[in-house]
């Protein structure tokens, strides 16, 4: 089964992201900051990772860079989820090393289509 982490500080977005995930037969975790995140992936790294980009204690992309200095065998995918809409966040992310960008609020089409687009699916 494929598995997916999500990180988001808020729980309503974690919600509905695992519902449709689950609905696309993922094995979910959640996370609420990049902290967190980090820890779960060093600990077993999923196949993709729904990153939000602000939140507490770890933002989405200083867990992206601290994610790339591990030593992990396989590195998961990156789909950045966030309400930063701006060409420039976009560029950011991909050159920070994410996969994918999704802007929020998304439906169960749109996030299906940017799995498949990673590669995930």
């Amino acid at each position: 089964m494929k598995s997916c982490l999500v990180v988001d500080d808020s729980k309503v977005i974690r919600q509905v992201a695992r519902h449709i995930l689950e609905t696309l037969r993922f094995e979910v975790r959640e996370a609420c900051d990049g902290r967190q995140a980090l820890d779960s992936c060093i600990a077993s790294p999923p196949d993709v990772v729904l990153l939000d980009w602000n939140m507490p204690v770890m933002s989405g992309m200083d867990f992206l860079r601290a994610l790339h200095a591990t030593d992990l065998p396989k590195r998961p995918k990156i789909v950045f989820c966030t309400t930063e809409n701006g060409m420039a966040h976009i560029r950011a992310a991909i050159e920070a090393g994410a996969d994918e960008y999704v802007m929020k609020p998304f439906d169960r089409e749109t996030l299906e289509s940017k799995l498949q687009i990673v590669g995930i699916d």
